[in-house]
């Protein structure tokens, strides 16, 4: 378990530019207007970092020690003022009606209970605070390409970290009790990638 916590942050490390090249046009045109102050949900290696204002305070909530050396390497190269926190994202402490935004990017499909930690996210948010996601979600039910996620399912949970291909992720955001979601379906132009299929929006308190 170890070894493999430690090669997926060396991984999600390595992939920066290449998630940059997927994902940075979307995160631009949001993560611009964010306040002083974001708690991330499963920053992971800091992949986010570069889309933050230098001098943002960054509370980041990573459960996998392996993943800290990357954020600390992170926060330095982008001038974030970086604070780790190593809980489980259900586990937050961060009172409720404290928080002004709450990021978290592909990290509802490795945790354990996911609408537990919508459900933190949408308590520690103060009113009108922001949820802003990203998540790779399940094909359409019926599909050859949920057909591939199902039958990839163990395998690929026990190589990345517990991470589930078939999670019907945005069911679960809309059904937390936000006052507004927007969110937009996309898909990556590697079609038959079994992670092909993904959410973004933000969800209003």
């Amino acid at each position: 378990m170890v070894m493999r916590e430690g090669l997926n942050g060396w991984l999600l490390y390595r992939m920066e530019g290449v998630m940059d090249r997927i994902y940075g046009a979307r995160k631009r045109a949001v993560y611009g207007g964010l306040p002083g102050t974001v708690v991330e949900i499963g920053a992971g290696a800091g992949a986010n970092f570069r889309y933050y204002a230098p001098g943002t305070r960054v509370i980041a909530i990573e459960p996998n020690r392996a993943m800290h050396p990357y954020l600390w390497a992170a926060a330095r190269r982008r001038g974030i003022d970086l604070e780790i926190r190593s809980i489980p994202g259900e586990a937050s402490d961060l009172p409720d009606n404290s928080v002004a935004a709450v990021v978290g990017t592909l990290v509802l499909c490795t945790v354990a209970d996911p609408q537990q930690v919508v459900a933190r996210i949408q308590r520690m948010l103060a009113p009108g605070g922001r949820y802003i996601f990203l998540e790779h979600v399940a094909a359409l039910p019926g599909t050859p390409l949920r057909g591939l996620q199902e039958w990839m399912q163990r395998g690929w949970r026990w190589c990345f970290d517990g991470c589930h291909l078939n999670r019907d992720t945005q069911h679960i955001i809309q059904a937390a009790g936000f006052a507004r979601v927007d969110m937009d379906c996309f898909v990556m132009r590697s079609r038959w990638m079994p992670f092909a299929p993904h959410i973004f929006g933000v969800a209003e308190k």
